[in-house]
């Protein structure tokens, strides 16, 4: 497959293009509701197929098959991200029109750390072939797990990523809007909204270890790897909102998304030295997995009707800024934090620490829950 470093520059500068216009689309905080997002869902996926029908056209058949089948494999898995968004929004009680936002930078940050997966994976196979067998097994692995453990969800209050971040980071316990940084009595403070965001790229690492090699199993173009996940990704967001309410119906796509990791781990091991499975057979094979898988669920819960996921017992982690709290809040980058700028000599009472010494309220600066 001949890429150009133009067409690469020009996919790349596409991507970026189509993020700002998302991004002014929902620069102010609001509650995307099901109708929005699934417009927006139909126009990424519409955008996506469009690439492909490129592809086809531009560099045959094959490789078109291979981009559908990558491109149907990571919009599948991606899924499982919804399932995962919507618990750990749910633990933290993010309100929804504060979560486009988290879901938007966590959604930059999966881009730039798929591109360097993709990068290393496609290096690592091109130079030792038998990473093909390592890779392989670990699909396999990886879907007799997951078929196993299809039952259990992620408790965010366990992860071991948010207890690193709450004793890194100093923190405040209340959602101060969209922000993700604030000052408070000159102190620079993280909010709840920057350690959602910290969980919800941890996790997209996990699914990258699942997803590379899953779709390395269907190509080895890197440019028909990084084009797949990408555009499955930029459509991630829009997916969320329209399936956040309905996960609950979904009770068997994780066995289907096991059975599709087990089939390409299968495919990937043939290759190598046995036999070459076509890409259309396992784009049918992928198809018809996941079609089944989703149909039985939705035939299975019929008659539900969409709610949120269920919200732990007990008071949220985190609660709402009041008017008061909001209002104290300082310039997030003062002149005193500018490199050389003098700092102001301490004259008069100083708002410092004073006033949380003299009357501390564990409400400003703690993290919640103690981990």
């Amino acid at each position: 497959m001949d890429v150009t470093f133009g067409i690469w520059l020009a996919v790349i500068a596409g991507i970026v293009a189509m993020l700002a216009v998302d991004l002014v689309a929902h620069r102010r905080a609001h509650v995307i509701g099901v109708r929005e997002a699934a417009a927006w869902s139909a126009l990424w996926v519409a955008i996506g197929v469009g690439f492909g029908i490129a592809v086809w056209w531009i560099w045959g058949a094959e490789f078109g098959h291979q981009y559908f089948a990558g491109y149907l494999i990571e919009k599948s898995l991606a899924v499982d991200n919804v399932f995962v968004w919507a618990v750990i929004f749910s633990f933290f009680a993010v309100p929804r029109e504060y979560q486009h936002r988290v879901l938007f930078l966590g959604v930059v940050g999966a881009l730039v750390l798929r591109g360097a997966f993709i990068a290393a994976g496609a290096v690592l196979i091109a130079n030792f072939s038998w990473v093909l067998y390592l890779f392989a097994a670990f699909l396999v692995v990886t879907g007799i797990r997951m078929a196993v453990q299809r039952d259990s969800h992620i408790d965010p209050e366990r992860s071991r990523t948010l207890r690193w971040f709450r004793r890194l980071v100093p923190m405040t316990d209340a959602f101060h809007g969209q922000r993700f940084l604030v000052r408070r009595h000159g102190v620079l403070l993280a909010t709840p909204l920057l350690a959602v965001l910290v969980l919800v790229e941890a996790t997209d690492v996990v699914f990258a270890v699942d997803s590379i090699p899953a779709i390395f199993a269907v190509t080895d173009e890197p440019f028909l790897v990084f084009t797949a996940n990408a555009f499955a990704l930029l459509g991630l967001r829009a997916m969320y909102f329209l399936l956040a309410d309905l996960v609950h119906r979904f009770v068997y796509l994780k066995l289907g998304l096991a059975l599709v990791l087990v089939w390409v781990g299968i495919k990937m091991a043939l290759k190598v030295d046995i036999t070459y499975i076509p890409t259309p057979i396992s784009l049918a094979v992928i198809t018809t997995i996941l079609t089944v898988a989703i149909g039985a669920s939705l035939w299975t819960t019929r008659g539900q009707s969409a709610h949120a996921v269920a919200v732990p017992a007990g008071a949220p982690p985190f609660r709402q800024a009041t008017a008061e709290e909001l209002a104290e809040l300082e310039p997030l980058w003062s002149r005193r934090d500018r490199p050389g700028v003098a700092q102001p000599a301490a004259t008069a009472a100083p708002d410092t620490a004073a006033p949380d010494t003299a009357a501390p309220d564990t409400n400003d600066t703690t993290s919640g829950r103690k981990s």
